[in-house]
């Protein structure tokens, strides 16, 4: 039975305001009404006594003043089952890949805030089987990782292979949240997912970027609830990838501005810092199990310094960032490792022995590109024998830091290999102590472990 809360007093492009009957009406609440057989649907987002303002799902043409609303009995929900997986959705819950929305069980998407008792921080190891990340930036459970590079430097090769190879070593599932970006690229990366047999590993959610503010700053929210489902009902080590968290802030900031706040600085609204908060405090470990965020971050006119940029780097445990000057060189994954970042590099987390020698590979490898300007002057043979050891040594780091991928298999028609992390630790080792110095450097190139 529809409960009648109140009527339609004013209607603008991405706002409804609304005469409430009802007292008991709530921030987040969900209105509905329907107009020639079409239903529309807004959220609440702000209430002076008795109006109410409130953001529609989508397009207002047609609507008017007077016309009777009625609440949406538990908000915007999404699929809480095992039913989530091989299916994408849009931020309100329903699927949009033509498969059924048969539902088991729905949550809303804002139930969930962890509590500080449910917070683990005795995060285990994460390890990929990628080389470069596991060497340079390693994961532990619970991080947040922000992903940093532009198009066609291999991000989406890089998604799916972490995709693969977790769920290879961990039967843990992933959750794709795409915000406000190209509705032409998530079809993409749906095919692609379908090509290479994952989608069935994995979930969507797409806010795309010509959809209202409202589903865009909705469809993170709805993400992380399906991440949760995994976590809390399925035990699982979850992977969330997000592209892109700026966008979030994006919407938001449209949202403020129709609602006529003051924004801050470029015109972020002040709510900015607690919103990043509310979603970035939802990704945690905790006794159940843990879900690990890639945080695509767009940087806007290249401002590290923006502050959009910077409330969301606070909350992240670190960084990879691709480079397309390493893909122009044929080397993949195109991770630039003096950018790349992890708070897991630290002698107690990863030990003595892979602290040190990511120190003696960053410092080898800076080197090397000092030697690369002397050598273009003055000819190798100028060079002491320390630093043509480091610059041979070097290059053989380079290049053993490239690797065959799963994904890529069809394309390369090289077979995909997982690296452990005591075989990466012993070849850096053995390449800087100069036990390959008589080995071709380009027999290091796209290969797997070298020991064994």
């Amino acid at each position: 039975m529809k409960k009648n809360v109140g009527k339609i007093i004013e209607v603008s492009e991405l706002s409804v305001k609304v005469l409430l009957y009802d007292q008991n009406i709530r921030i987040k609440d969900v209105l509905q009404c329907e107009l020639e057989g079409q239903i529309y649907k807004f959220e609440i987002i702000e209430i002076d006594s008795n109006i109410a303002q409130a953001i529609p799902y989508s397009r207002v043409a047609g609507l008017k003043k007077g016309i009777d609303v009625d609440l949406q009995e538990g908000g915007i929900q999404i699929e809480y089952s095992s039913k989530i997986l091989g299916k994408i959705y849009n931020p309100f819950g329903e699927t949009i890949d033509d498969q059924p929305n048969d539902s088991l069980r729905k949550r809303n998407i804002y139930d969930r805030n962890l509590s500080v008792e449910e917070i683990s921080i005795d995060n285990q190891p994460l390890w990929t089987g990628i080389k470069a990340l596991d060497f340079f930036s390693p994961l532990q459970k619970g991080y947040k990782m922000g992903l940093l590079g532009g198009a066609g430097v291999g991000k989406t090769v890089l998604i799916k292979e972490i995709i693969n190879n977790v769920y290879k070593k961990f039967r843990s599932n992933a959750i794709f949240c795409g915000i406000g970006e190209r509705s032409r690229e998530g079809k993409e990366l749906y095919d692609e997912m379908q090509a290479d047999n994952l989608l069935e590993k994995m979930s969507m959610v797409f806010g795309q970027m010509g959809e209202s503010p409202c589903q865009r700053s909705k469809a993170i929210y709805s993400g992380l609830t399906l991440a949760e489902y995994l976590r809390d009902e399925q035990n699982q080590d979850v992977l969330l990838f997000v592209d892109n968290i700026y966008r979030f802030i994006q919407a938001e900031s449209e949202i403020s501005t129709e609602m006529k706040r003051i924004p801050i600085e470029n015109g972020y609204p002040t709510t900015m810092a607690t919103d990043i908060s509310e979603v970035e405090e939802r990704i945690n470990s905790t006794n159940k199990g843990s879900i690990t965020s890639f945080q695509a971050i767009y940087i806007p006119a290249d401002d590290i310094t923006d502050e959009a940029v910077q409330s969301v780097t606070t909350h992240l445990d670190g960084q990879i960032v691709l480079d397309r000057k390493v893909a122009e060189k044929g080397l993949y994954p195109a991770i630039n490792v003096f950018k790349s970042t992890s708070k897991a590099i630290d002698p107690e987390k990863v030990g003595e022995k892979h602290y040190n020698l990511v120190q003696e590979t960053l410092r080898y490898l800076s080197r090397y590109q000092e030697l690369e300007e002397i050598i273009a002057v003055l000819g190798i043979d100028e060079l002491s024998d320390e630093d043509k050891n480091i610059f041979y040594r070097s290059r053989k780091l380079r290049n053993y830091f490239t690797q065959p991928m799963f994904v890529s298999e069809n394309f390369t028609g090289i077979k995909g290999e997982m690296v452990d992390i005591a075989d990466t630790l012993q070849d850096v080792e053995d390449i800087l102590n100069g036990k390959y110095d008589d080995i071709d450097e380009e027999k290091l190139l796209y290969r797997g472990k070298l020991n064994g």
